[in-house]
């Protein structure tokens, strides 16, 4: 695609990659430090205009929250037109991480700056950082896939080392996140009583420096480790390309060609319940994780924001394990469908684990649950998350027809929207009002209908499982996999959802 190629390697691997592991690692760090403390904030009261927060209702903090992640989704899909027709994939990362940075930093503009205007502040932050991300997260991945011939065979793994950036970012942001607005906060006297005050705006200041180290990092060295890559906007030399062998013939679909696309569908909308209970992360349970559980280890409380870490850490330890599984069980591994309802029935199990730290409260708001509920949950969900790692966007690039296959994955991230816009709506059932009472039982009627839900789903989709299979007509048929091949394959489940991959493996 480029003239200027880029030199040189390290553990076998262009220099290039590692320049972009190393940008990515800190744009999610980022991103992560930001979503681990939004809801948060939202909830949080100021005092004094000394730090706290907004002080919304928890409804409406999650049903912002459902809306802020569904645009995650939907802006790449212009950003990602933009950069192959216009702007070029480095110009868009440029331009999307700064505009990013500006976001978080706009949100960690102080109370005191702006009395009266806060929420104003807020909302022009907000979208500042959606249109940023829009830019910048499409067009990262795509530049791992054009370091590589296509056929080289050391692409499947140049992308499993590039989504362990995306993990070692959002595992690292929860931490750092959490010291961030506890060692800037302060103590306040009000009615008589000393309270402490986080510093949500330290944690917001934290993640906008993340995205200028991914920023710095990015500019430094890009040519020299990139060449030219990311600079010539691909898809439009690609029509120009094809309109001069003459290719703009338009097709009808074959019977086989709509039967895969019927796949796809059937396989978004089950993708939307998955990832509609699989978001309360953020979202519900975070706030649960504040209110309502016992984070005391001696005499330490942990913070709420290290239970965020918990699903990119569960990643890196356990998918090498669930690709053992998969290998040795060779001719019996279950099919796509069939792990998908898996990855259902295993967030069921993980929302009875929320249930219990409720049955274990008994219904008063002052008998904190235990912890170790949240990390059972947690648990779960993410192994429910590694077995959907041969659904989604592999999936899609499999069945799509070439000429459509686009619109495809457009279509797909048009459901993943859906699923977070929804995951903010269940979350908000928590109640706009009322006791901590009210809200805790709101909570075990949201975590068991989503179990419910979820198990129902698993089932039908267990059922439909033979069908789905022949309407793929043999795109299916697995191939050999040693032990090393699935482990990448198993790796990519989180770029599957973090990262808008337009050049991802081929399973």
């Amino acid at each position: 695609m480029s003239a200027a190629k880029p030199q040189g390697t390290v553990l076998g691997h262009p220099k290039g990659l590692f320049l972009l592991f190393t940008t990515e690692l800190w744009e999610r760090f980022s991103y992560y430090a930001m979503r681990a403390i939004l809801v948060l904030y939202l909830v949080d009261q100021v005092q004094n205009q000394g730090g706290g927060g907004l002080g919304w209702t928890q409804a409406d903090a999650l049903s912002l929250y459902g809306t802020f992640t569904a645009l995650v989704y939907l802006t790449p899909l212009i950003g990602g037109w933009l950069a192959d027709n216009y702007l070029g994939q480095r110009k868009a990362i440029y331009l999307g991480g700064a505009l990013m940075a500006i976001g978080q930093f706009t949100l960690a503009a102080p109370h005191a700056w702006v009395p009266g205007l806060e929420t104003t502040v807020f909302y022009i932050g907000l979208g500042i950082l959606i249109l940023g991300n829009g830019l910048f997260k499409p067009n990262i991945s795509t530049m791992v896939g054009d370091l590589y011939e296509e056929g080289d065979h050391r692409r499947d793994g140049a992308f499993t080392i590039f989504y362990m950036g995306i993990n070692l970012g959002a595992a690292l942001s929860g931490f750092v996140v959490a010291w961030a607005y506890t060692h800037f906060g302060h103590t306040e006297i009000v009615n008589g009583e000393e309270i402490f005050v986080n510093n949500w705006q330290a944690g917001f200041f934290c993640a906008g420096i993340g995205m200028v180290l991914s920023l710095i990092i990015q500019f430094l060295f890009a040519q020299k480790l990139l060449g030219d890559i990311g600079t010539v906007p691909a898809a439009k030399l690609e029509k120009e390309r094809a309109a001069e062998r003459g290719e703009v013939r338009k097709e009808p679909l074959t019977k086989e060609e709509r039967d895969r696309i019927k796949v796809i569908m059937v396989m978004g909308l089950f993708t939307i319940i998955f990832w509609a209970g699989f978001e309360q992360a953020g979202g519900l349970m975070n706030l649960f994780t504040n209110d309502f559980t016992d984070r005391y280890i001696g005499s330490w409380e942990v913070p709420t924001t290290y239970f965020q870490s918990l699903n990119a850490i569960f990643i890196v330890l356990f998918a090498p394990v669930i690709a053992s599984i998969w290998v040795r069980m060779g001719s019996k591994e279950p099919n796509s469908p069939v792990k998908f309802a898996m990855g259902l029935f295993l967030l069921a199990v993980g929302f009875v684990f929320m249930m219990g730290a409720v049955v274990e409260m008994d219904g008063d708001p002052t008998n904190k649950s235990s912890m170790w509920w949240l990390v059972g949950a947690y648990f779960f969900h993410t192994m429910g998350e590694l077995c959907l790692s041969p659904i989604g966007l592999s999936m899609v690039t499999k069945l799509a027809p070439l000429r459509i296959a686009s619109l495809m994955m457009g279509a797909w991230f048009l459901f993943i929207a859906a699923a977070n816009k929804v995951a903010g709506l269940v979350g908000s059932l928590i109640g706009s009002g009322g006791s901590q009472e009210d809200q805790l039982a709101n909570a075990m009627a949201i975590f068991s209908g989503i179990a419910i839900t979820a198990t129902v789903s698993a089932v039908l989709l267990y059922f439909m499982a033979d069908k789905l299979v022949d309407w793929m007509h043999g795109a299916e048929e697995s191939h050999h996999k040693n032990e090393e091949e699935a482990l990448e394959e198993e790796i990519a489940v989180t770029g599957e959802h973090e990262a808008i991959i337009k050049d991802a493996p081929k399973a």
